[in-house]
């Protein structure tokens, strides 16, 4: 287990900021591919989306100052020529393009109108041209009360590259955004696509190849993904002749006196996902209970830290898993430090990390091996108080990531974790059923136990978000709860199979 195993990127699952965006088109242009046939094919695409989706209905085009209202007229030049009736609005002057976009403009053949609420009377379909991802300031006046009349009247959108008024890095709405059916974005899709407020109102996403090559990649060296199964399914162990379950790693955790089903709920996920021992540490008076649960877990006695110190003087306990349900007291905080000294691969949930809200420098300055925190918001505002304001979801984990010297998993629908090295995987192949007590600590264990069979903290947790979120998907109706996420893994796992 001395080699840890990491995830491979893929291409097809990387995500582009605004300015990674901006260098893939600026390679393609040095490249030979001129601006106004990316602009033609980005417009073209739009066009066959809303055809392809919708009936022949009026539309609305609503184009703004910049290359996305370029993108716009592009659009509606070939849905009026496919005989769309199509009213364009630009908000702003003809005369005041420039570019591409008074190139694109001048391809367009009808009238180019001013904003009036009354043209959503007839309830056309609307293409948002306004603002594309790097807008940088809110959105307000005539533009402001043209969203919120799309959005009162709850009329179908299709979005050029992001709903007006999200921001495509960190997926924070600037002032308004529209509510979009369908978003088409171009070669590669942005973190802010998969924010919570991106998840909200992108509806479904369309990513068009507009004639970037492909090669613009190797260029940017993209460093955020998309979670996906063809990441990490080529860690996942498979059956190997001469395994025992010393091969398969020995995760070691840490339960308390209280909440005792937080750590059996890990340790069962930890076992079901393959670890090939799974102990719990209790306390002397908890031990009857965990004895006559699953029959599986090894248990051990660690009444305080000093014994539990004592139990990593067995090095085939690879993985350490400390804070469902241990407590804040001293000896959660003395076995963590002693986890972290031993550089075995440590998981941090919950009262782990709770336990140092008042000095979260000790907790960073204590790491020195492999090591993962998982919080939800609330925990990472303890450990992070000043990593908030306007900063996205992916940017202040990075920031949380370099800080402490360990992998960072920010738990919540749009799941990041990213790494002390600046990589990040945006996971969101969850679901809503996934909010029930014992969620958090199944996917605790998910990881130890991943941690145990060789993975590095940033490989354990993607694995283990998505997996997490299968098994939710795997049950595939109401009435979830935590105690039926171990049983689907075995399902979720097979699921994973295919991708390799």
């Amino acid at each position: 287990m001395s080699e840890m195993r990491d995830l491979v990127p893929r291409d097809e699952q990387a995500l582009l900021s605004c300015a990674e965006m901006a260098k893939a088109d600026a390679f393609a242009i040095a490249s030979g591919v001129p601006g106004r046939v990316l602009m033609e094919a980005a417009g073209a695409a739009v066009a066959a989306a809303a055809m392809e989706r919708h009936a022949r209905r009026p539309v609305v085009v609503l184009c703004g100052p910049g290359n996305n209202g370029g993108d716009g007229f592009v659009a509606a030049r070939h849905l009026q020529k496919a005989g769309w009736p199509v009213r364009l609005v630009l908000f702003g002057a003809v005369g005041n393009l420039k570019g591409d976009a008074a190139w694109a403009a001048g391809t367009w053949t009808g009238p180019v109108e001013r904003w009036s609420s009354s043209m959503l009377d007839d309830a056309p379909l609307v293409i948002d041209a306004i603002f594309g991802a790097g807008l940088s300031r809110p959105v307000e006046g005539e533009i402001g009360a043209a969203i919120a009349s799309v959005n009162a009247r709850k009329l179908p959108v299709v979005a050029v590259d992001v709903p007006s008024g999200l921001h495509g890095d960190s997926g924070e709405i600037l002032g308004s955004a529209l509510v979009a059916e369908t978003t088409v974005s171009f070669f590669r899709a942005k973190p802010g696509h998969y924010a919570v407020e991106g998840l909200r109102r992108c509806g479904s996403l369309l990513i068009a190849d507009i004639g970037i090559p492909a090669r613009a990649l190797t260029e940017i060296a993209p460093q955020a993904w998309l979670n996906a199964p063809t990441l990490w399914a080529h860690l996942l162990r498979r059956a190997d002749i001469a395994d025992h379950k010393y091969a398969r790693g020995h995760l070691t955790i840490l339960a308390g006196a209280h909440a005792t089903g937080a750590a059996r709920l890990a340790a069962l996920a930890g076992r079901r996902v393959g670890a090939g021992l799974v102990t719990i540490a209790a306390y002397r008076s908890t031990l009857p209970a965990f004895q006559a649960a699953e029959p599986g877990n090894l248990i051990v006695e660690a009444d305080d830290g000093a014994m539990f110190t004592h139990l990593l003087g067995d090095e085939r306990r690879n993985a350490i898993l400390i804070g469902p349900g241990s407590g804040t007291g001293d000896r959660t905080r003395e076995s963590v430090l002693s986890a972290l000294h031993a550089r075995r691969s440590v998981v941090l949930d919950a009262d782990a990390i709770t336990v140092f809200a008042a000095d979260p420098g000790l907790l960073f300055r204590s790491v020195r091996g492999p090591t993962l925190l998982t919080p939800h918001e609330g925990e990472f505002r303890r450990l992070f108080p000043d990593l908030g304001g306007r900063a996205g979801k992916l940017e202040r984990v990075r920031q949380a990531a370099a800080r402490s010297g360990a992998t960072i998993l920010l738990k919540g629908p749009d799941t990041v974790i990213a790494g002390p090295d600046g990589r990040a995987v945006i996971n969101v192949h969850a679901s809503p059923a996934l909010a029930t007590a014992g969620s958090g600590d199944v996917l605790a264990g998910l990881i130890g136990g991943l941690l145990a069979q060789g993975l590095t903290p940033f490989a354990a947790a993607s694995a283990a978000a998505w997996l997490h979120g299968e098994c939710a998907r795997q049950f595939g109706g109401p009435g979830l709860i935590a105690e039926d996420l171990p049983a689907l893994l075995p399902r979720a796992l097979q699921s994973v199979s295919t991708f390799n």
